[in-house]
């Protein structure tokens, strides 16, 4: 079976990817400084070249940005992405569904929290925030990212890689197609 994360990798600036970019890359530096700035974009580039330390350092820094910005929900989503970069799901859930609620309208905030899940294997919520992300985009490539998204997503429903009931008896009903089609014996129950 093929991880899907591995297939999913779209490496892209978030913050290229908010409505009002040019506020928001203004407003960010000076709130999170220029080592921070730097970090970020390593961690953006390929997120296995930061060391603990300094995935320890970025999350500090970023949990005291939204400190001076609470309500601002990208910060919340760079704070997310750093979480789950240092494996830490559960926080970061309840970072980017802050980030959600904070702003429902948020484009990068439903398409992150929608990929967390994603990876989470949470098919039905990731489906519905990835929707809505598609629902948001401002431009094509928001588009594309959302639809790339949703794709993944639909195929590990098909493919029967979500968790809780639903997966399950996708992937038992898997088992018996594939059976019937490869004319292998099938048990039948005596009287």
């Amino acid at each position: 079976m093929k991880m899907f994360a591995e297939e999913t990798e779209i490496k892209l600036d978030p913050l290229a990817l908010v409505p009002n970019a040019s506020t928001t890359e203004v407003a960010l530096p000076s709130e999170l400084g220029q080592e921070t700035t730097r970090t970020l974009q390593r961690m953006f580039r390929d997120p296995s070249v930061l060391d603990e330390h300094e995935r320890r350092d970025l999350i500090a820094h970023l949990r005291q940005a939204v400190e001076l910005a609470p309500t601002v929900p990208e910060v919340r989503v760079l704070l997310g992405m750093a979480l789950c970069v240092n494996i830490e799901a559960q926080e970061a859930m309840e970072v980017l569904r802050d980030a959600v609620a904070l702003n429902p309208d948020c484009y990068i905030a439903r398409l992150k929290f929608g990929e967390l899940l994603m990876r989470l294997r949470i098919c039905d919520q990731a489906a519905e925030h990835t929707q809505r992300a598609a629902q948001l985009a401002s431009n094509a490539v928001q588009s594309e990212l959302a639809r790339r998204q949703a794709a993944t997503i639909r195929t590990m429903r098909r493919e029967g890689v979500e968790r809780g009931f639903s997966g399950m008896m996708t992937r038992l009903t898997g088992i018996g197609r594939k059976a019937r089609r490869s004319n292998a014996p099938v048990l039948v129950g005596s009287k």
